[in-house]
């Protein structure tokens, strides 16, 4: 524990330190809060005050902070072997993590290829879809299908197929072109507007379609994130979306390559979001939840039939030249099975659906506010999008920041949020109790109401 002050710790932070996605001469401008410990779904202040974590740790917490059996594994390891490599060598901890992967992963995945972040795991997608079919003679099929609103990573591959504009424009100069398809239903056309939005969401299979079948000659993979858009404002996709991008895909010989960084392991309900559907893609990127909020580590699952086309001579150069430092490290390994042994052990999965219910009726009631323009949920995933006109749907200007407004005023009730512009993110620990999550809401109401409805009391 620091002995530092409360105060010598915000110097520091503001003197060294440059935040992501946050403008800093704004972050300058008032002292920080210094988180210096976490208790399950609650992190502590230097001061000693407790919030209730509502975003998980941006997505990744799972099992709550500092949970006794995911520590130990940890302590246990760093005794053991803190690192080595897996370029020559084999390891413990990875070779048991990779099996364990395949047996929950959705059938017919078979190989892991480790990495450390969400990103990179979606950069390696990329690639091996891209040097798949150039080992199997096809090398002109070489773009790739992304989906307006997604958002897929920061690296230049991932960005390259988000559809962000916000995030991603300023690069574009960077970035190679994708073919990009309407998202599912996106909440602000005219037919989402008119209350029609299963026509809208046919209409973009349609036209994805239209797509696959114009440019199936020159594309190498489609990559979507399955059941819902994360940072494109928590876009839930209808029943069957994903079931249907598969066998569009299946059918004009195209790769499916599913980012499951923020909805896989547990999130929706399921394991894996593409579980819902019964739905295996070729290739599927894993991170986030992976060692449940604990220590950076990715994986990218694919096929038997992918990895099979980069086998061969060493002279024929079909190896798959991709590797990062810390692939597989030994550490963040032992922490993602701790955190599997969890879920068996706790009965995660079959315990989520009351919590998930308590979550949808809260949501359900919060609709009825006055400025509360949408709610969207898909098991432990929601959000809700403020709106300056409800009748007319007519967003709040982003420069107004209300969606951090209500944020920041939910410091007041005990509550930790990241908003996605003027989306309130709901995405607490799966391990957040009931009484937790109507703590959660409660506060959640209670900030949206100051904001939109009372600011003049803030």
């Amino acid at each position: 524990m620091s002995d530092l002050t409360t105060e010598t710790l915000q110097e520091y932070d503001r003197k060294y330190v440059w935040h992501p996605f946050t403008q800093m001469k704004e972050w300058e401008a008032e002292p920080p809060l210094v988180i210096s410990k976490g208790e399950g779904s609650w992190l502590i202040d230097s001061d000693g005050n407790r919030y209730l974590d509502g975003v998980g740790a941006i997505w990744t917490n799972v099992h709550g902070h500092c949970h006794p059996h995911i520590n130990n594994a940890i302590k246990e390891q760093v005794d053991r072997l803190e690192h080595s490599t897996l370029l020559g060598l084999a390891s413990e901890k990875p070779s048991i993590l990779a099996k364990k992967l395949i047996e929950i992963a959705p059938e017919g995945l078979s190989k892991v290829f480790y990495s450390d972040n969400g990103s990179t795991a979606v950069e390696i997608g990329i690639k091996m879809a891209f040097q798949y079919w150039r080992h199997l003679g096809r090398a002109e099929k070489s773009k790739f299908i992304s989906f307006k609103n997604a958002y897929h990573g920061d690296t230049v591959g991932a960005m390259s197929v988000g559809g962000v504009d916000i995030f991603h424009e300023v690069f574009r100069p960077l970035l190679f072109p994708t073919i990009q398809a309407p998202s599912t239903c996106c909440y602000r056309c005219e037919l989402c507007l008119e209350q029609d939005s299963s026509r809208c969401n046919r209409e973009c299979l349609a036209e994805l379609e239209r797509i696959m079948e114009t440019h199936a000659h020159e594309v190498a993979g489609l990559i979507i994130e399955p059941l819902v858009q994360g940072a494109g404002g928590m876009i839930v996709q209808p029943d069957g979306f994903i079931r249907r991008v598969r066998e569009l895909c299946s059918r004009f010989d195209i790769l499916m390559i599913a980012d499951e960084v923020a909805v896989g392991f547990g999130r929706t309900g399921t394991m894996f979001a593409c579980n819902r559907e019964s739905v295996t893609p070729d290739i599927m990127a894993l991170s986030k939840g992976i060692t449940a909020g604990y220590l950076p580590l990715a994986a990218t699952l694919t096929t038997q039939k992918v990895y099979d086309a980069f086998l061969g001579e060493y002279s024929e150069l079909k190896t798959f030249f991709h590797g990062h430092t810390f692939t597989g490290n030994p550490i963040a390994c032992a922490a993602a099975l701790a955190s599997l042994e969890l879920f068996e052990r706790e009965s995660l999965l079959k315990n989520l659906s009351s919590k998930i219910e308590v979550l949808q009726a809260r949501l359900n009631a919060m609709i009825e506010l006055k400025h509360v323009g949408d709610i969207r949920q898909c098991g432990m995933i929601a959000g809700i999008e403020l709106v300056r006109d409800k009748g007319t749907k007519e967003p709040y200007n982003w420069v107004d920041r209300v969606g951090m407004s209500v944020c920041r005023e939910a410091r007041k009730h005990g509550i930790f949020l990241r908003p996605l512009g003027n989306v309130i993110v709901i995405f607490p620990p799966l391990s957040v109790s009931i009484e937790e999550l109507n703590f959660l809401m409660d506060g959640v109401q209670k900030s949206i109401l100051a904001v939109t409805e009372h600011p003049e009391d803030i």
